[in-house]
């Protein structure tokens, strides 16, 4: 499983880097929001220390607006993913852009039907959002099962790429059941190190090792 981490911050990209362990980086507007920074020149810093996919989302909402974005958006680095929210122009630009050899990542998916809809239409990444449909008492982890099944009976090549992780057992759940990515906040890649167990271990080798010394 490749893990993407879901932030505009420089510096939570940095450190998940250097453990090692990071693919990508997804963005949103809202991320980009926060942070203050052009976008170009956000990404720019971004693709200097993530040698992996990176998606930077548009804004447009139509067809033609949505293209003049994405083949720009695609021009700063091979390493951009375009990322198309699911709506009808959006799997349209999905489509053309898939002719174009350009890199998408289809987001705000909700429903199978809809990830259908974006592997149809060529996408490189669909993402669905687990905490979000968590948050109306539905099973975002049965989402996850379906698209899952479902590309793997006719073989699309589009990736499945959970998106909206709350907590590390969300991504047990996305790698047990056979999902390519999981994009988490740093929060959630911080607590994916936590085990009171380890803490426990840890702080008994440690006194052991103390009283050993001081004999």
């Amino acid at each position: 499983m490749k893990f993407f981490i879901d932030t505009a911050n420089i510096a939570q990209i940095k450190e998940a880097a250097s453990y090692g362990l990071l693919d990508g980086v997804t963005t949103n507007p809202s991320l980009v929001a926060k942070e203050g920074m052009d976008f170009r020149k956000l990404l720019e810093e971004i693709l200097k220390i993530v040698d992996g996919p990176v998606s930077a989302e548009v804004v447009a909402t139509d067809y033609n607006g949505i293209m003049k974005e994405a083949i720009d958006l695609a021009k700063i680095h091979k390493n951009i993913v375009v990322k198309i929210p699911l709506i009808k122009d959006g799997i349209r630009a999905v489509k053309d852009l898939f002719e174009e050899d350009i890199k998408t990542n289809v987001t705000l998916c909700f429903s199978a039907p809809q990830a259908l809809l974006a592997a149809k239409a060529g996408a490189t990444y669909i993402s669905p959002f687990v905490g979000r449909i968590d948050d109306i008492s539905h099973n975002g982890m049965e989402l996850i099962k379906q698209i899952v099944q479902i590309y793997k009976n006719y073989n699309y090549k589009t990736q499945v790429l959970v998106a909206s992780i709350r907590h590390p057992l969300h991504l047990v759940d996305a790698a047990m059941i056979g999902a390519d990515v999981a994009t988490m906040p740093f929060d959630v890649i911080e607590k994916l190190f936590k085990h009171p167990l380890t803490d426990i271990g840890l702080e008994k080798f440690l006194s052991d090792w103390k009283k050993l010394n001081q004999k």
